[in-house]
């Protein structure tokens, strides 16, 4: 029998509004704008590079921001604080615009429930990007900015609350599955003071006397006291803002503990085990990362040459949507379908198998992560520096001068690549190390201690195979996309 669901709160210590300089910032109405104003800058030269720029990828800031940089620092703000990109996103300035202008108000479509379209986005994303190279197209890659911005003001401007967030997004989708293994968390300080609310400002908005919004409230539908983890959670500070009793926080916590142990109602989630569209996502994303690493690497192109003489298929897209929907559907779902059967059989519970493999996918999570930290750090590390020549061409095009020096095409790696390598190799392993523990919380709350190891053995075993095989793959000489060096993947 499964035990009682049990929230796990973050201990008081230390929130992130509190300290003394980034507290304050955080605290500000106008932290997120200013963020986001930053950020929608870049982008907005992204694009004026991406459609008008060079069309060599690394001499082009479509082709550098996106696929190294940001992707490097996203991560990394995940792993040392939170879901730092969906705070800052830019895409969400027009989408404001949308809700001002067109008033959103229909919910949306019950055919299209939870992360249904999200899934198929990212599903297409992953295969697109490689059969298409979007990080070698500037122009392609400024053509994607662009429908996300888009996509924002138009589904927003439609649908109620922050529909394009929560359900179509593949950026936020990542963020949040990624963000169970993040530091910090946006939830309350002391639950006892909820008790006392009678208005429920962090999830219906703060209004004044005239029946005014002052502060929305949570478009995500997170109501702070039933809200566990960070799933769906933008960290948009919304609720701290509406709050009028300055009782919600951003505090430091034991993710494992917080997101793995129990299976409680999440608010604007529900139960875990019940919501089988986010154990695919979980597994869509974990499985993403050991595919998406496996494109950098000479087997990639092996497979792709053997399928082709097997299939009489000569279309390289359509011989990748062979090679991504084995990778993506097929091996996910035998190997986690394996992996419930046992674990069922193992502890002679009668829970059907589906539940099982969603209760079991989630734990999988932290590995996945480690392989993304893994991959992306390896571009950015090994072309942080072209930032430097490429904005130098950049303002050389556009001022008919080279105002800030002639382009460096010799700067690239931050970094030895051995150093780089030994850095891949830990984020994999703290990963793993991650699933390993999720595993043993997700096992105890379903089975008790004295079955807990028969329910985990498959699921170790699950892990240790992606383990070795990211190691496997990590330790291949990989493509180094966006620098001069990388153009030959």
């Amino acid at each position: 029998m499964a035990r009682s669901a049990t929230i796990v709160r973050p201990t008081p210590g230390t929130d992130l509004l509190r300290l003394p300089l980034l507290g304050r910032w955080l605290r500000w109405k106008h932290a997120r704008t200013s963020a986001q104003a930053v950020l929608l800058v870049l982008s907005l030269l992204v694009l004026y590079d991406g459609f008008l720029g060079p069309p060599l990828a690394p001499k082009n800031l479509a082709g550098v921001l996106p696929w190294v940089h940001w992707r490097g620092l996203v991560v990394l703000g995940l792993l040392l604080v939170g879901n730092v990109f969906c705070f800052a996103c830019p895409f969400m300035l027009p989408r404001r615009l949308a809700k001002r202008w067109f008033r959103g108000r229909r919910p949306w479509p019950r055919w299209l429930p939870g992360k249904l379209v999200a899934i198929v986005m990212l599903g297409l994303f992953f295969w697109a990007y490689e059969a298409f190279s979007l990080w070698a197209s500037p122009w392609l890659t400024a053509w994607v900015a662009l429908a996300y911005f888009v996509g924002a003001f138009v589904i927003d401007g439609v649908f109620a609350g922050a529909a394009f967030c929560k359900h179509v997004c593949p950026i936020g989708q990542f963020n949040f599955v990624m963000s169970l293994s993040s530091p910090t968390e946006v939830t309350v300080r002391d639950p006892a003071i909820c008790l006392q609310c009678q208005t429920k400002d962090c999830i219906h908005g703060r209004y004044d006397a005239h029946g005014r919004l002052l502060q929305s409230g949570c478009e995500l539908w997170l109501f702070q006291p039933r809200k566990v983890g960070n799933l769906d959670c933008t960290f948009c500070l919304d609720c701290v803002q509406a709050c009028p009793y300055d009782n919600v926080g951003v505090l430091v916590r034991n993710p494992l503990m917080r997101e793995f142990s129990g299976n409680p109602v999440r608010s604007g989630i529900g139960r875990w085990s019940q919501r089988i569209d986010l154990g695919a996502l979980v597994l869509l994303l974990v499985f993403g990362a050991f595919l998406n690493a496996f494109g950098m690497v000479e087997p990639a192109t092996v497979t792709v040459q053997w399928l082709r003489r097997i299939t009489g298929i000569d279309a390289r897209p359509t011989l990748l949507a062979i090679i991504f929907g084995l990778g993506l559907v097929v091996l996910p779902v035998i190997l986690v379908g394996l992996a419930a059967f046992a674990s069922r059989l193992l502890t002679k519970q009668a829970e059907p198998l589906l539940t099982v493999a969603t209760r079991f996918s989630y734990a999988l999570a932290p590995l996945g992560f480690g392989m993304w930290l893994a991959h992306y750090q390896f571009h950015f590390l090994t072309g942080a520096l072209t930032i430097v020549p490429v904005l130098q061409s950049f303002v050389a095009d556009v001022a008919g001068a080279p105002l800030i020096g002639q382009p460096r095409w010799d700067l690239a790696q931050l970094l030895p690549l051995e150093a780089i390598t030994v850095l891949k190799l830990l984020f994999l392993q703290l990963g793993f190390l991650g699933t390993i523990g999720a595993i043993r919380f997700v096992a105890r709350d379903w089975v008790g201690e004295k079955q807990m190891l028969r329910a985990s053995l498959p699921w170790l075993v699950v892990s240790v195979g992606l383990l070795l095989v990211g190691i496997w793959l990590l330790l291949l000489p990989m493509d180094m996309r966006g620098t001069l060096m990388g153009m030959g993947g």
